[in-house]
This record gives C-alpha cells, sequence and structure tokens, in this order.
C-alpha cells in the first residue's frame, strides 16, 4: 500500500482521491471481468446441459439399438430353427417317400423275377411236350415204313 503524506488536516487529499480512483478503477475493471466470466459460465453451463441431454439421447438411443439388434438377432435364430426343422422334415419325408417307392420298386422286380422262372418253367415243359410230339412223329414214321 502507498504512504500518503501528511498534510495540515490529515493525508493529502490529491493522493488518497488518486488512490480511491485507482481503486475504484481496479475495482470496476474486477467487476467487469467477473461478470464477463460469470456469463462464460452460464454459456458454458447451458452448452454443457445441451452435451448432457445429447448423451442421455444418444446413450438412450444405442440401448434401444443395442436391444433391437438383439430381438433381430434372436429372431432370425428362431425363424433359423424353423427353417431348419421344416428342412429336416421334409429331407425325413422325401426319403420316407423313397423308401416306399423303392420297396415297390423291389417287390415288383421279384414278382417279375418270379414271373419270369413260371414263365421259363412252362415254356420249357411246352417245349418237352413239343419234343415229345416230334420223337412220337418219328417213332411213327419208322413204324410205319
Amino acid at each position: 500500500m502507498d504512504k500518503f503524506h501528511l498534510e495540515a488536516n490529515g493525508y493529502s487529499r490529491s493522493e488518497v482521491n488518486k488512490f480511491i480512483d485507482e481503486v475504484i478503477a481496479h475495482t470496476e475493471t474486477m467487476i467487469k471481468r467477473v461478470k464477463s466470466q460469470q456469463l462464460e459460465i452460464d454459456t458454458l453451463k447451458k452448452e454443457n446441459e445441451k452435451y448432457k441431454k445429447a448423451d442421455e439421447t444418444i446413450r438412450g438411443s444405442m440401448y434401444k439399438a443395442e436391444e433391437a439388434s438383439t430381438n433381430i438377432k434372436r429372431q432370425a435364430m428362431e425363424e433359423g430353427k424353423l427353417i431348419i426343422e421344416d428342412a429336416r422334415k421334409n429331407a425325413s419325408r422325401i426319403v420316407n417317400d423313397a423308401l416306399l417307392r423303392a420297396e415297390k420298386i423291389e417287390l415288383k422286380s421279384d414278382t417279375l423275377e418270379r414271373n419270369m422262372r413260371i414263365f421259363k418253367k412252362k415254356l420249357k415243359l411246352v417245349i418237352e411236350q413239343q419234343l415229345a410230339v416230334v420223337d412220337e412223329i418219328e417213332v411213327l414214321d419208322i413204324d410205319d415204313e
């Protein structure tokens, strides 16, 4: 602090007034700075609130997106399981149909083989009978001579 010079009635008025003017100027400058800083603080607080709200919105959106993604995955897996199950059922039905057709074909094949054996036996029998007739004709021809 500055020392003031003494005069007849106390300190020097001009020095005191000058000092007070300096203090007032300094105080006004500080008040202006404080107000400016307070305005900046208020602006930053508002911006901070906006960012907080945006952050909350983004977090909420991310949560909903993750939840939707999980639901979609779950749904896709369930649909995939249903498709696989249907494919298995269809494959089983196709195999069963093929087995039934194969059985029918095998049965027809067995029937044809049996019929062929019977036909061969009957044909052999007919041929043997015809040969017997031919042999009889030879015997008759020889006896007639």
